[in-house]
């Protein structure tokens, strides 16, 4: 019961990801999506599937969507949809019978498994592997960073370099306008 109801949830979370209005409203309830597709992959007893699931899907799928909102921006396109209205309600209750059917046949309790504790697992079988998810997820962020500052600092510099020009020009009006008194002052 408690997983129908999480995939309902991630159905719902997926819904408002679809019908938000701005983009990232919408790259949020994805990774709520994600973050809830992993609790149901642990429930499964997928534990290795989970932790992947929320720290590339949650995590890093979700900074990277970010990133790229806020250098493309979040302006509206004015495209036409790929599917028609009714072909996409149609594969959507598909899909969610589909995942009835499945929810509904793993309804029988599954054999009790001589499994680790899931702490033992993770930091003494797996412990390498998550050193890795985070050490990629910290390399994605600052690289993120690194291409925001980048992206920053040449519109810095050519704001700079505009003020430059201006004050140069400003400095030859007025040298200009010097030379004139000057002159007026000689003639006279």
């Amino acid at each position: 019961m408690l997983i129908a109801l999480l995939i309902l949830t991630a159905v719902a979370f997926a819904a408002l990801a679809l019908r938000a209005r701005r983009l990232l409203t919408s790259t949020l309830w994805l990774a709520g999506v994600s973050a809830v597709v992993s609790v149901v992959f642990y429930l499964l007893g997928a534990r290795q599937v989970a932790v992947i699931e929320l720290s590339i899907g949650a995590g890093l799928v979700t900074v990277l969507f970010v990133f790229a909102i806020s250098v493309a921006g979040e302006e509206a396109m004015g495209a036409r949809p790929l599917l028609p209205g009714v072909l996409a309600w149609a594969l959507s209750i598909l899909a969610i019978g589909l995942l009835g059917w499945f929810v509904r046949s793993l309804a029988m309790p599954a054999p009790p498994s001589a499994e680790p504790a899931f702490s033992a697992m993770l930091w003494g079988q797996r412990g390498l592997d998550v050193l890795v998810q985070v050490i990629l997820i910290f390399a994605g962020v600052l690289g993120l960073l690194g291409l925001l500052a980048e992206a920053k600092a040449p519109l810095e510099k050519s704001v700079a370099e505009a003020i430059m020009a201006e004050r140069d020009r400003d400095l030859a009006a007025m040298q200009q306008r010097a030379h004139d008194i000057h002159r007026e002052k000689e003639i006279v």
